[in-house]
């Protein structure tokens, strides 16, 4: 079998230091039936090249906190990944990240484990959250050789699922701050973005205590439940 170990592609390669922290990084949590004031969850947003799951890269990670049913802003996140051979695309209108901005990033070996570190054993919450799991999961694979299980719960579906009377399902970020009329400064960044997840969530965690919904494992069988209909609906 050596003969054709060359075919395999080479794994990433980790400092002692690196692979010691990346050893010591805290088994992925399952979601329990402690209540949702009482889970800690790490609201994230990542800023990427462009929207192909394959191909493009992660160039920022943001993230808050919620704790004790509040945003917790000593627990704050924010990194910006150095891409030396990142070109210049489209999504930088919208993220603002230029190539001064991205040289001057952190080695994402760095940066990654500092985000996971940071994440701890918290399940995570995201608005679209199958696109940033897919992205982090694979830098996290790709620079790291770790394979992310932490459970994500999509802000995105809970709006709906929790407000049907809006009637503004495949809606964006955008459409349900406008709904709830949340005060936001700032956009399209990781770190504002997740910050004003983060303030979704916490409306959202109210409706769902409205409704008989109290723990995170509840909240997850509620969501599942809902997307299946929706999908037989569809068809």
């Amino acid at each position: 079998m050596k003969l054709f170990s060359w075919l395999r592609p080479a794994g990433p390669t980790l400092t002692a230091a690196q692979q010691q922290r990346l050893n010591q990084l805290p088994s992925a949590p399952t979601l329990g039936e402690c209540s949702l004031r009482e889970q800690r969850w790490v609201v994230v947003d990542l800023e990427t090249t462009g929207l192909n799951l394959n191909k493009d890269v992660v160039l920022s990670i943001g993230a808050v906190v919620i704790e004790d049913g509040a945003i917790d802003f000593s627990q704050q996140f924010e990194r910006t990944l150095q891409r030396r051979d990142h070109k210049l695309g489209p999504s930088v209108l919208l993220h603002g990240l230029g190539p001064s901005a991205i040289a001057a990033g952190c080695d994402p070996l760095e940066a990654l484990l500092d985000f996971m570190e940071f994440v701890g054993d918290s399940p995570l919450l995201a608005f679209h959250a199958p696109f940033d799991q897919h992205m982090l999961g694979r830098a996290l694979k790709d620079s790291l050789g770790y394979r992310l299980q932490h459970p994500f719960i999509d802000v995105a579906d809970m709006a709906p699922l929790l407000c049907p009377q809006a009637n503004i399902r495949e809606a964006g970020l955008d459409d349900w701050i406008n709904w709830f009329k949340l005060q936001v400064f700032e956009r399209h960044n990781a770190s504002a973005d997740a910050m004003a997840t983060a303030e979704l969530a916490l409306i959202l965690f109210n409706r769902a205590r409205a409704q008989q919904i109290h723990s995170p494992l509840n909240l997850q069988q509620r969501l599942s439940q809902w997307k299946r209909r929706q999908q037989s609906h569809s068809f």
